[in-house]
């Protein structure tokens, strides 16, 4: 089985595209998103058309409920409300219908997938430290979770009691007792690298591999400026921040 992870995608059409075709020449069985479809970006209709296209599997993301009425965005920064209540404005009545039906956890035999940790998944924690890690690692019974939520992609490795932080491109999941995937973001990158990042999972080869691609940033940010959107949003997708 390969899986394709793609999460955060945030309504740039132009990286979620790219990683589409991409998909498309990896010979992947199943595409998984760890949420947040919409929010920031100026087409957020247009991905999620798209996702449901490709028959992906998607959990709720924190801008995915809060364009749809099921979160607080009170707690969201000044940039990302107007985003949210852009994009309000923007969803179809399907989309929303779409949005509010989505899961907060999805799990089969062998992966689990949330966007920010199990642990009250409706709150969308972040996992940024061992602690966070631990209490998913404690909730899992997969040996594999996908996660999104803070855009920057690495792993934490679950072996011998200890759960370690790793960057490394390729995660080799039969030395760890459970593997916990950051995906990255695939529409706003915050690791320095404007790339957009998704990751393949192979099941039969037992490992995990990160990888980016460029797209047409320019193009992306052109449309979140004539959407009246805030300049933050447009200018940090050049930086990766």
């Amino acid at each position: 089985m390969r899986y394709g992870v793609i999460s955060d995608i945030h309504g740039n059409l132009e990286a979620l595209e790219v990683v589409a075709d991409a998909l498309a020449d990896e010979n992947i069985d199943k595409i998984l998103c760890p949420g947040d479809i919409v929010g920031y970006g100026a087409n957020p209709a247009e991905c999620i058309k798209i996702l449901t296209g490709l028959n992906t599997i998607v959990v709720c993301g924190n801008h995915d409920a809060g364009s749809v009425g099921l979160s607080d965005i009170n707690c969201f920064n000044e940039a990302a409300r107007i985003a949210v209540l852009w994009t309000r404005k923007t969803l179809t009545e399907s989309d929303i219908i779409y949005l509010k039906n989505l899961e907060f956890v999805y799990k089969d035999r062998s992966i689990t997938l949330v966007h920010g940790t199990l642990q009250e998944p409706e709150e969308f924690h972040y996992m940024l430290d061992e602690k966070a890690a631990r209490a998913t690692f404690d909730l899992m019974d997969t040996t594999v979770c996908f996660i999104g939520h803070s855009h920057v992609p690495g792993a934490f490795i679950y072996r011998k009691n200890r759960a370690d932080y790793t960057n490394a491109e390729i995660i080799k999941v039969r030395n760890a007792e459970k593997v916990i995937i950051n995906a990255g973001s695939v529409g706003q990158p915050r690791d320095g690298n404007p790339s957009l990042c998704y990751c393949v999972y192979d099941t039969d080869k037992e490992r995990i591999t990160f990888k980016r691609l460029p797209y047409n940033v320019p193009k992306a940010q052109g449309k979140i400026l004539k959407a009246g959107l805030p300049h933050f949003l447009a200018h940090r997708l050049s930086q990766g921040v």
